[in-house]
């Protein structure tokens, strides 16, 4: 959070878009460490986050205005809210702490839960009906593309013989039973990149960071900076490919190589761990 304050914040007035507001922290920190003409576009497929970062931002009134949508969508967004230029834009992807713990809606393989993965709970195919409904071919496809799973064959074939999965708890079995116990990860959870695979696919993740990075870049006003936080090495090279295809082209990145927590940071939170910010400026 003290990186993206200080690589993003403006240093002058404007708007600044969050597109993955979530609760609301990076949000708080922007227009804290900013002056009062900085305004804030909040977006959020998760309408329980919006309402709970609504709580945390409301010190700052109409400072920050909060909106339900996917960052899929900034390009309308902000046409419709009259955003013509931006200070700066942030994406922080994948899913937040309290989605994995609390949401109740099976992101985590830690509870038995209903099988749903919907970042936005109001629309969309659940988890359950996708895998339940997708051949084996393509739901090896999937668990070897977005979670790079190994065992995505065997994977595959053992939720197709478990059908119908209902709950993470009916998942995580089908995964059990088709990676040999010996070859279970040390470091993590044997369900881990399945789980991940699997909600990807759910909220065509990949799709919206694409869609996400059409509109980012020239949303920028002259010196403004695009950062994106990407805990998947997938989405990580969809963000180092377009940076790299815009430096020069009136862009430029802040750095060759993307910035990491450090040994402090992933103390004090594991899961920041395989996080990596790149940073894109607007060149004037």
């Amino acid at each position: 959070m003290d990186e993206v304050a200080f690589l993003l914040r403006p240093r002058d007035g404007g708007w600044v878009i969050d597109g993955t507001v979530g609760m609301g922290g990076h949000a708080e920190a922007l227009l804290a460490t900013s002056g009062p003409d900085v305004r804030l576009l909040g977006l959020d497929a998760d309408p329980e986050a919006l309402r709970q970062a609504g709580g945390r931002l409301a010190r700052f009134g109409e400072r920050a205005r909060l909106v339900h949508a996917s960052f899929a969508d900034l390009a309308r967004v902000v046409v419709e809210h009259g955003v013509a230029e931006a200070r700066a834009v942030l994406l922080d992807l994948g899913v937040s702490s309290w989605q994995l713990d609390a949401s109740g809606r099976g992101f985590s393989f830690q509870r038995d839960e209903p099988l749903d993965m919907r970042l936005d709970p109001t629309r969309g195919e659940t988890a359950a009906a996708l895998v339940n409904r997708l051949p084996e071919a393509d739901l090896a496809r999937l668990l070897h593309e977005y979670g790079e799973e190994r065992f995505a064959r065997r994977i595959a074939r053992s939720i197709v013989h478990r059908r119908p999965l209902a709950t993470t708890g009916d998942l995580v079995a089908a995964v059990r039973a088709a990676v040999p116990r010996k070859a279970w990860p040390r470091r993590l959870h044997v369900a881990t990149r399945t789980f991940q695979a699997v909600r990807m696919a759910v909220n065509d993740e990949p799709g919206a960071l694409r869609r996400a990075l059409e509109a980012g870049p020239w949303l920028l006003a002259s010196g403004g900076r695009l950062g994106v936080i990407a805990f998947h090495s997938g989405e990580d090279r969809i963000v180092k490919q377009t940076f790299r295809t815009l430096d020069g082209a009136g862009f430029a990145a802040l750095e060759p190589s993307p910035l990491q927590p450090g040994d402090d940071e992933v103390r004090a939170n594991p899961r920041a761990r395989s996080a990596k910010l790149r940073v894109l400026e607007r060149l004037p």
